[in-house]
């Protein structure tokens, strides 16, 4: 189990080394809400439901980082078939997202973009120069390792459509929401982790509730 203590004393350690709220959200693995929870908070009361997403014992091996990537790639063909669909461009989502689509550039065969959402804002981000293109028309699969409330990704989707490329499905490690599209994309996740009762990150009244 995950201390909420803890959680919150590595939120405000992160927040000292200038990382944005996004930023900690993305390293912790928990929503924007929960993070500035507990910068403001700490561990009194009840923060929002949120349930904590750990990967790192995939993180730290390239080797498994690719089978992975195996898995969602795999997920990915699958759809697109199903929509008698093709794709141009994997699109991933900094930090965390990237290096699974590179992964899945590679496999199935497509171009690779990066895309940096704002450190601090709900909305907007920028895609990197250093890789490759998404407007004139492109089909985007937008890649990330874990969806909370899915605002990272509607901000990409949105910043896609704006640029004139065109979104056709969303790949995640750990869906988090009920969700099975976002404006309208398709989102398909390996896993959807959702709260059903009790508590999720110790055996105190300290730690998260479930919804």
């Amino acid at each position: 189990m995950v201390d909420v203590k803890e959680l919150a004393a590595n939120a405000k350690v992160l927040r000292k080394k200038g990382l944005g709220v996004r930023e900690i959200a993305d390293e912790l693995h928990l929503s924007v809400d929960t993070v500035n929870y507990l910068i403001e908070y700490g561990a009194e009361g009840l923060p929002p439901s949120d349930v904590k997403i750990g990967w790192r014992s995939v993180g730290v091996s390239g080797f498994r980082i690719g089978l992975l990537s195996e898995l969602m790639a795999d997920m990915a063909l699958e759809e697109l078939a199903k929509k008698n669909m093709d794709a141009d461009v994997v699109l991933g989502i900094s930090i965390n997202g990237v290096p699974f689509a590179t992964m899945l550039s590679e496999i199935m065969g497509l171009d690779f973009a990066v895309y940096r959402p704002h450190a601090e804002s709900e909305l907007g981000g920028a895609f990197s120069s250093n890789f490759s293109s998404i407007g004139s028309g492109k089909k985007i699969i937008v890649v990330d390792d874990v969806l909370s409330t899915g605002a990272t990704i509607k901000s990409a989707i949105a910043d896609i459509k704006e640029a004139g490329g065109n979104p056709v499905l969303v790949v995640v490690i750990v869906n988090k929401s009920s969700l099975n599209e976002i404006d309208g994309v398709t989102l398909r996740g390996l896993i959807r982790a959702r709260s059903i009762g009790g508590t999720i990150l110790g055996g105190s009244s300290k730690s998260f509730p479930y919804g």
